[in-house]
């Protein structure tokens, strides 16, 4: 059993889905505090006249609170990011794939929570692309008390796991702990991103850390895994 442990992201880019596809089991990680100027509340689209952030209101308090505690203050922002997105991506080839996501989320629905919305949207986007995974929320296993380490291993004990795949940015925050999997019979394996392959984008020169909304105006469903999973 391959598992990711790993906090949501708004919109997330390519990579991300990588590792959701690498796993049988994903846990949303969203009992640890926010951290300001991260990617749990923004990302980056890429139209025409280049990079652009998109980010979403959040309470003023967000980084006193756990991510799965913080608000979304703002009630004018899905108006705001439907414009956004529509205008940044209405010349693209497969943009009413977009658009549909963008009325799903953006128009059909409200959000009070930031974790909420940023699960809802990795959890549709995978099931788009064909993942095969298991979610959990990390609030439904026992980790009260527990030290951030112990907490990791407490979730892949009791999902079974003999591989725990963890982003390269979890390097220092596991220095010198990586032993402790090892007692547990649990291969802790940092997960790396190839060079991707390039499709044809609105702007140049091309750009790989961009949300993934980028692939879906620009590449048919069936076609984006092509482009991840190599």
């Amino acid at each position: 059993m391959k598992v990711v442990i790993l906090q949501s992201n708004y919109l997330p880019w390519k990579g991300y889905f990588d590792l959701i596809q690498g796993a049988d089991a994903f846990v949303f990680y969203d009992c640890v505090k926010y951290t300001k100027n991260d990617w749990r509340n923004r990302n980056i689209i890429y139209p025409k006249n280049g990079k652009q952030w998109l980010s979403i209101p959040i309470a003023a308090q967000a980084t006193r609170l756990a991510i799965d505690e913080v608000l979304i203050t703002d009630k004018h922002w899905q108006t705001q990011h439907f414009k956004s997105l529509y205008y940044a991506y209405k010349k693209a080839p497969h943009f009413a794939q977009l658009e549909a996501l963008m009325i799903d989320y953006l128009q059909e629905k409200a959000w009070t929570h930031l974790s909420t919305l940023n699960q809802y949207l990795i959890r549709y986007i995978s099931q788009k692309l064909g993942c095969n995974i298991q979610f959990y929320n990390a609030r439904s296993f026992p980790l009260e008390g527990l030290d951030r380490v112990e907490r990791l291993l407490v979730i892949l004990e009791q999902l079974k796991a003999d591989t725990y795949i963890s982003g390269q940015a979890a390097r220092q925050y596991l220095d010198g702990q990586e032993r402790l999997f090892e007692a547990k019979g649990i291969d802790l394996v940092y997960k790396t991103y190839p060079n991707y392959p390039q499709y044809k984008q609105l702007a140049t020169p091309f750009e790989q850390g961009v949300s993934i909304v980028d692939m879906i105006a620009h590449l048919e469903w069936s076609e984006i895994p092509a482009y991840i999973w190599l």
